[in-house]
C-alpha cells in the first residue's frame, strides 16, 4: 500500500512542506530511515537524525523549524507522536480488512456473523456462535458453542475460545490465548486422589480489552470470570477463575492472579507479579515488578517485594538489605571487642 504526503496529512489533519505527491510504502525509526519510509520526530533528543534521514516523509510538530536543510518531506500536526500512533492506528484497519470464509474452514449451521465479517483458513465456529459486524478471525482459532462476540472484534490466528464465552465490542485476542479454560478445582479425597470439581460458569470480556499473546482466562467455577472495559493484558498472564479486574486496569507478562481475587479500577500491575486468591486490591494500585501480594491491598497503595511491601519502606529497607555483609562485619568486630574488654 503506497500513501502520499497529502493523503497522510488528510488523515492527520497536518500541513505538508515539501512535495506532497512524496509517496511512502513503510514505517521506520528515524534514525534508520530510507527512501519510501515514513517517520517521525517527536523527542528533541532525535532531532539530529532529521537532517541525516533518508526516510521519504517525516512527521513533525508544528513549531519545528530546520536549522539546515533536509531532504525529507515534512508534515506539520499539532502533535507528532498522538498523530504517529493515530496513522499506526489506521495502517492496522487497513491491513487486518480482509473479509470472507477461507476454506478448509468449518461453520456452523447455527452460527451467526455480521458484515464485514473474516473467518481464516482451518477456523472453527460452533453451535449457536454470534459475532457482530467487522470481525475478524484468523486461521487456525476456535470458538465454541454458544461465544457471543460483538463489534469490531479482532482474533488472531491460534486463539481459543470456549463455550459460553462473552467478548465485547473493540477486544483485541491475540494468537494462543485460551479464553475459558476450566479452572484449576479439585477436591481431595481420604485416600489423597482429588476429584475434579465442575467448572459451569464463563468467561466475560468487556469492550475493548486486550488479552495478549499466550494468555489464559479460566471460566468461573459458578458466575463469571470478569475483565472489565479497558483492561490491557500483556503476554503469558494467567488468570484463574472468578476472578474480576476492574476498569483500564493494566497487567504486564507472566503475572500470575489466583482465584477469586478482586482488583480495582486503574491499578498498574508489573511483570512476573504474584497475587493469591481470595484477595481484595483497590482503585489505582501500583505493584511493581516481581513483588508477591498475599493480603488485601488499600486504594492508591504502591507495593514492591515478596510479601510487597509499601514502596517507600521497601527502597528505605533495602538500603539496608545491600549493607548487610558490612552491618553484620561491624557487629562481629563490635562482639571481639567486648569480648576481649571482658577477658581483661
Amino acid at each position: 500500500m503506497k500513501f502520499t504526503a497529502t493523503q497522510i496529512a488528510g488523515i492527520l489533519e497536518g500541513e505538508v512542506e515539501g512535495n506532497p505527491q512524496t509517496a511512502v510504502h513503510k514505517l521506520a525509526k528515524i534514525e534508520d530511515g530510507e527512501k519510501g519510509s515514513l517517520t517521525f520526530l517527536a523527542n528533541p533528543k532525535y532531532t539530529s537524525y532529521i537532517y541525516s534521514t533518508k526516510a521519504s516523509i517525516t512527521i513533525v510538530n508544528k513549531d519545528f523549524i530546520p536549522e539546515q536543510e533536509i531532504s525529507t518531506t515534512l508534515i506539520k500536526v499539532e502533535d507528532a507522536y498522538k498523530s504517529f500512533s493515530k496513522l499506526l492506528e489506521y495502517y492496522n484497519q487497513v491491513k487486518n480488512n480482509k473479509v470472507g470464509i477461507e476454506n478448509p474452514s468449518f461453520v456452523s449451521k447455527s452460527a451467526s456473523y455480521g458484515e464485514g465479517f473474516y473467518l481464516g483458513a482451518f477456523s472453527y465456529l460452533g453451535e449457536n456462535v454470534e459475532l457482530g459486524n467487522n470481525v475478524k478471525v484468523y486461521p487456525n482459532a476456535y470458538i465454541g458453542d454458544n461465544v457471543t462476540i460483538g463489534d469490531d472484534v479482532l482474533i488472531f490466528a491460534g486463539a481459543k475460545i470456549y463455550s459460553e464465552s462473552i467478548i465485547g465490542n473493540g477486544c483485541v485476542i491475540h494468537s494462543g490465548a485460551i479464553i475459558g479454560a476450566d479452572g484449576f478445582g479439585f477436591t481431595p479425597n481420604e485416600k489423597g486422589e482429588y476429584s475434579k470439581v465442575p467448572q459451569t460458569g464463563n468467561v466475560i470480556l468487556e469492550d475493548n480489552v486486550d488479552v495478549g499473546a499466550g494468555t489464559t482466562i479460566d471460566r468461573a467455577t459458578l458466575g463469571s470470570t470478569v475483565l472489565r472495559k479497558g483492561v490491557k493484558l500483556d503476554n503469558q498472564i494467567q488468570i484463574a477463575h472468578n476472578v474480576e479486574i476492574g476498569e483500564h486496569t493494566a497487567i504486564a507478562a507472566q503475572t500470575g492472579i489466583a482465584g477469586s481475587t478482586k482488583i480495582g479500577r486503574n491499578c498498574l500491575i508489573g511483570g512476573q507479579v504474584g497475587i493469591v486468591g481470595h484477595i481484595t486490591i483497590g482503585d489505582r494500585v501500583r505493584i511493581q515488578a516481581q513483588s508477591g501480594i498475599g493480603r488485601n491491598v488499600k486504594d492508591d497503595e504502591v507495593l514492591q517485594g515478596s510479601p510487597a511491601l509499601n514502596y517507600g519502606d521497601y527502597n528505605k529497607s533495602y538500603v539496608h538489605f545491600k549493607n548487610l555483609p558490612r552491618i553484620v562485619n561491624r557487629i562481629s568486630e563490635i562482639e571481639k571487642k567486648i569480648d576481649s574488654e571482658d577477658r581483661k
